[in-house]
This record gives structure tokens, C-alpha cells and sequence, in this order.
């Protein structure tokens, strides 16, 4: 049997049952221009069933705007194509759309019956992948040999300092512990405090609750990379409108909360983690005033990790543990926290058993993904590859500009 991933299919299962409406336009209309592309057509026929693939596929949260949006751009790849003689023959036709059938682990027979079954014509997918193939072709022939990378880019990328696009975020955090007996009364105020939708609120609310040091500053935490936050982080974060608040998360020991204050595309894309590694000392006695002026002083007197190793000698083994995992390993409280920390930094936010013992946490290194699995020759080719993409890009962005378009 053949394993369809759900992401792939899960529009396709919903629809597969229902009856298609009735359509509105005659037939007249249906086959009528409805976008000139310097005197290329596109008729309203095309258009629906464009749409109608892309609900199929689920590739677009408003398939008519889209679909019109990519068959002007298609009717640019084609002509741009023909220009420069290359025209697709049926046999790499037909290759292209097996290989996009594969995607979804089925054979090019099965995938056009599945297309079929909901309403979507076989030359409708064939015109598609014609103009995807046509245009890879002139991308390689017009672009390869101006996309040729450095060995200098590629040490930057295989030791993490290569440059890209990222999301950043600018958040405030609300820490609140959960002490023996408190449990349903903290996650009412936790509840509560997620309605929040004002920044003054919100810090206010961290200054008097919050256990991290920042409720000083009312929870406000810097700039972060958005990949620097613990994997199940992420999509309830980016998830957010500024000023918005996340649900209770519960933590251990704790219950935390995020405010989105903003958020940003940067011009720097931080490396993939592959792994972190980061030592855990645990302090007997919470965080109390005698315990934390403690840290405050080993802090001082330590610069990495290996220097812990003299401070729990003679104590049980236990005190002190050091891990290096992947990040989605890591535990939520304690990935978050090092996401805040660079290699030799501390944090003494969290506490365990109960809140009687202090967790001196610190971080030793990141090692980027790209250092622990691809190699040299990998590193290339992907760069080449963005490369290439982005000059694909602004050529079509250029034959957009350049283009008559009129829709009716």
C-alpha cells in the first residue's frame, strides 16, 4: 500500500465527497478572456481550473487570486522560453509530471485519477508543469554560470555566518510558578492574563507575577531569532499579532506566557542547531535571596562550562549534569532559556523540586546543522541553488513589469 502524506491529500479527502456547485458562468463566458498577457490569453475556463488544483493540492489559502496570479506568471515563463528556443517536448512533459506525482507517492496514473475524481482536467496539470519545466531550463541556461559560488561563501556558511533572510521577534515573558497547592490558582490568573492585548498590561502583570529576571523591565525580552526558540515554541509564537498573547504553556514547575510586541524579517539567517550543549548545576535552596546572591558569585568567577567541573567536585554526582541534544530533545523550560544565552552565559530562571532547588543553567555551544550533516560539496550546491532562485525571481519580477496585462 502506498503511504500519501496527509498534507499532501487532506484537501483531497475533504472535497472527494462532496458534489461540485453548480457553475455560474455560461458556457459562453466560461471560455472567454479573462486576463490579456501582451495578447496572450487566459480564459475564465483556465482560471477554475487552476483554482480548482490548488484547493486539491492545498497550496493556497485564496486559489482564485492565486491561480490568476500564476497563470500570468506562466504565460511570462512560456513566452520567455520560446524566445530563447526552448520548448518542452512531450516526453520531459510527461517526465515532469510523474516526477510531481512521486511528491505525493503515486504513480502519474494514479495522481491524474485523483485529479479527476475532483473536477480537475489532466491538461490543466500538464500546462502546468510544462511552464515549470520550460522555465528551469531557460533559469539554467540564462543564469548558471553567473551563479557560481566562493570557497570563500562557503566557509561562512559551513562555520554559520552566512547571510539570508530570517523572521525575528520582539517579545515580553511572563514566568509564574507553580507551588504545591496553588496549581488551579495560578492557571486562573494565567488564563486571564492571555486576554491580555495591552503591552502596559502585560508588563505590569510580569512585574508583580513574573519569576525570570526580567520582570524588572515588565517581561521585555530583546530581539530573538525566531529559530532560536524551542521548537514548540515557534508556531504559537509566529502565530501571533502584535500585542496578542499566547495561551497558558505549561512548563515545569511553572506556567508561561509570551506577548508578540513586533516582528520582522532581518537580512540575517541564523544557522540550523544541529545540537546544544549546556551544563545544569543544581543549588540547594531555591530561589532564595541566600542561594541566588550564590550564583551571582559563581557567575562571576566561571567563563565556561568545563570550570564546573571543579566547583561540584567531592559533591554527588548528580549536582551537576551536562547533555548535549538536539534541540527538539531539549526541555521546553530549559531551551528557552538558552535561547536567551550565548556560549558562557548563565541563567538562574528555573528551580526544581518544587522550587527548592535552583537550576544554574549554562550554556557551552551551539553546533550549526549544516557543520554536523551536509558536507562541502552540499553547502555548495544549495547556495548555487538560492542564487539561482533569486535571479529567477527578479527576471520574472522584470517580465511582469515589462508586460501589457489587462484583466477583464
Amino acid at each position: 500500500m502506498q503511504v500519501i502524506p496527509a498534507r499532501f491529500l487532506r484537501s483531497v479527502i475533504c472535497a472527494a465527497g462532496l458534489a461540485f456547485a453548480p457553475v455560474a458562468l455560461s458556457a459562453q463566458s466560461l471560455f472567454a478572456p479573462a486576463i490579456l498577457v501582451d495578447e496572450m490569453v487566459i480564459t475564465n475556463y483556465e482560471i477554475q481550473q487552476r483554482a480548482r488544483m490548488i484547493e486539491v493540492l492545498n497550496s493556497g489559502a485564496d486559489p482564485m487570486k492565486l491561480a490568476r496570479e500564476q497563470l500570468v506568471d506562466d504565460r511570462l515563463r512560456l513566452q520567455a522560453a520560446k524566445d530563447a528556443g526552448i520548448e518542452p517536448t512531450d516526453e520531459e512533459i510527461r517526465g515532469g509530471m510523474a516526477e510531481f506525482a512521486q511528491r505525493g507517492n503515486l504513480s502519474l496514473e494514479q495522481f491524474i485519477t485523483l485529479l479527476g475524481q475532483n473536477g480537475v482536467d489532466e491538461q490543466t496539470f500538464r500546462d502546468f508543469v510544462r511552464a515549470g519545466f520550460a522555465w528551469r531550463q531557460l533559469v539554467q541556461g540564462r543564469f548558471q554560470a553567473r551563479a557560481n559560488v566562493s570557497d570563500e561563501e562557503v566557509d561562512r556558511a559551513l562555520t554559520g555566518t552566512g547571510t539570508g533572510s530570517n523572521v525575528r521577534v520582539l517579545l515580553s515573558e511572563i514566568i509564574i510558578p507553580i507551588r504545591p497547592g496553588t496549581e488551579q490558582q495560578v492557571q486562573s490568573l494565567a488564563e486571564r492574563i492571555s486576554g491580555y492585548r495591552s503591552t502596559a498590561e502585560f508588563s505590569a502583570a510580569a512585574r508583580e507575577y513574573s519569576a525570570t529576571a526580567t520582570r524588572g523591565e515588565g517581561g521585555r525580552l530583546p530581539w530573538q531569532e525566531l529559530s532560536a526558540l524551542p521548537p514548540v515554541l515557534r508556531p504559537l509564537v509566529i502565530g501571533l499579532a502584535p500585542g496578542e498573547v499566547t495561551a497558558p504553556i505549561p512548563i515545569q514547575g511553572a506556567v508561561a506566557l509570551f506577548q508578540m510586541r513586533e516582528v520582522e524579517e532581518s537580512g540575517y539567517a541564523a544557522p540550523e542547531i544541529a545540537s546544544v550543549d549546556y551544563a545544569t548545576y543544581y543549588m540547594a535552596g531555591g530561589r532564595s535571596p541566600e542561594t541566588l546572591a550564590k550564583a551571582r558569585v559563581l557567575a562571576s568567577k566561571i567563563d565556561r562550562c568545563d570550570d564546573l567541573y571543579g566547583v561540584a567536585k567531592g559533591q554527588p554526582a548528580e549536582v551537576l549534569q551536562r547533555q548535549s541534544l538536539p534541540p527538539a530533545e531539549v526541555p521546553t523550560d530549559i531551551a528557552y532559556e538558552l535561547s536567551k544565552l550565548d556560549p558562557g552565559e548563565v541563567s538562574t530562571a528555573l528551580t526544581r523540586s518544587n522550587g527548592q532547588t535552583l537550576m544554574f543553567l549554562m550554556l557551552c555551544s551551539r553546533t550549526p546543522a549544516v557543520t554536523a550533516d551536509a558536507d562541502r560539496q552540499q553547502v555548495t550546491m544549495g547556495l548555487r541553488n538560492t542564487r539561482l532562485n533569486q535571479m529567477a525571481d527578479a527576471y520574472l519580477a522584470q517580465l511582469r513589469s515589462n508586460a501589457h496585462i489587462v484583466e477583464r
